[in-house]
Parts: structure tokens; C-alpha cells; sequence
């Protein structure tokens, strides 16, 4: 820990400090969003950066402040488990599509963690960088799990899944704009597969059918590939 001025706080009040200001900087991001919604000023892009500038000036490291606030990301399985009520609502949708849902979520996991293989091979990144990158289109919770079943580094994985988000949100929106797409199914799976979390709060913002088939799909492709981890995990070493 560093020598000043935090490592010589009371550890609880450590902890107090590092989570009151994730949350502050987080609701303060939502905020400045709202009022100039550009992609830069996204609450997973802006929240972050506002953390590293005050880590850098307090002279902190990322260990002691995941140390204190890294329980928040406990919180990131509960609220993927509150996708479950739009899905619900939407359960006739998608017990008649199932067959179209499923095959688009197994190719979309496979090209996705192909591709991310493929160029951090192509980057000449280490094994252990391109086993944390694999991973990184699916919800932070289940990449997490993935990246240590298969040898990665699930704190950089988590950073990899926040800038997939963010990124894979923008374009998708994008690609949207100049795309014919005008089912609602292909719509919501396109932000479910490509941009998990944030993907699917976006397909929410674009409707209610979208964005019920994009959380669908995120858990549902984060489920799949927990589950086929150890296969994957003997295919990569």
C-alpha cells in the first residue's frame, strides 16, 4: 500500500472512502450523461477514468482499491439476475424464436472469442493476456469466472468486458442507423451478444422487446460459455 495519505487510514475507513467515492463518481457520471448523452461520457467509460485520475493523485495502487471497494462487483450478480422480469414479460417472444436465439448465441460466442484470440495472437500479447481477453463478450460475472477456469487474469478481464461494453454499445447503435434491421429480435440480440451489459441497457432505451432480448441473451451466452469453460480451457492451453 502506498505510503500517503490513504495506507494511513483505518482499513473500514478506508473501505468507506474508495466505495463512497465508486458510487459518488458513478451517480455524478449519470447525471453528467444525461444532460450531454455522447458515448465518452457514458457512466462505465466516465466513472472509471474520474477513479483512475483520483487513484494516480492519492497515490494509490488498483490492489488497495479493489480491496476496498471491490465488493461492489458482488452487486453485478443480483442485477444480472433483475434481467429476468423484462425477460419474463417477454417469454411468449421468445419461446416461439428460441430456435433463432440460440443459434445466434452460440456463433456469436464463437466469433467472439475467436476474433479476440485471434488478435491478441496477431499482437504478438502474452498467454496470459490473450486468455483475459477471450472472454470478454459476456456480462463481467460470467467473464470473470471464465477468465480463471481458463487461466486469464479476471481483473483485467473485467477492464476488457467494461471497454467491449461501452464500445460494442456505441457501434451497435450505429450500425443500427444504417442497417435495414426492423425485427425487434435481431435488434435486442444484436446488443446482447456484441455489448452484455451496457448493450442491453441501450436495446432498453431503443424499446422494450429489444432490450427484454438482449438480456436474454447476455445471460444466456455468459451461462453457455461457464459452462463450457473446462472444454475451453483444455482447447487454449
Amino acid at each position: 500500500m502506498s505510503d500517503w495519505p490513504l495506507s494511513r487510514l483505518d482499513p473500514a475507513v478506508h473501505m468507506l472512502f474508495w466505495s463512497a467515492a465508486t458510487v459518488a463518481c458513478y451517480l455524478l457520471a449519470k447525471r453528467i450523461y444525461r444532460k450531454w448523452p455522447k458515448w465518452w461520457l457514458t457512466p462505465l467509460a466516465a466513472a472509471p477514468a474520474a477513479l483512475i485520475v483520483a487513484a494516480l493523485v492519492l497515490k494509490e495502487d488498483y490492489r488497495d482499491y479493489f480491496h476496498s471497494a471491490g465488493w461492489l462487483l458482488a452487486l453485478l450478480g443480483p442485477a444480472t439476475v433483475a434481467f429476468a422480469v423484462p425477460i419474463y414479460e417477454q417469454r411468449a417472444l421468445i419461446r416461439r424464436h428460441w430456435p433463432v436465439l440460440l443459434a445466434g448465441m452460440v456463433v456469436g460466442s464463437l466469433v467472439a472469442m475467436a476474433t479476440s484470440w485471434g488478435l491478441a495472437a496477431a499482437l504478438g500479447l502474452s498467454g496470459a493476456l490473450q486468455l483475459s481477453l477471450t472472454p470478454r463478450s459476456m456480462s463481467t460475472p460470467f467473464a470473470m469466472q471464465v477468465s480463471g477456469e481458463i487461466g486469464g487474469i479476471p481483473d483485467l478481464t473485467a477492464i476488457f468486458v467494461v471497454m467491449t461494453g461501452v464500445f460494442g454499445a456505441v457501434i451497435g447503435e450505429f450500425l443500427l442507423a444504417r442497417m435495414n434491421l426492423r425485427s425487434a429480435l435481431a435488434r435486442g440480440a444484436l446488443f446482447g451478444v456484441g455489448a452484455h451489459g451496457a448493450g442491453t441497457a441501450k436495446a432498453h432505451q431503443i424499446g422494450q422487446v429489444e432490450g427484454a432480448v438482449s438480456g436474454l441473451v447476455m445471460v444466456l451466452v455468459g451461462l453457455l460459455n461457464v459452462l463450457a469453460a473446462p472444454a475451453l480451457a483444455h482447447f487454449l492451453r
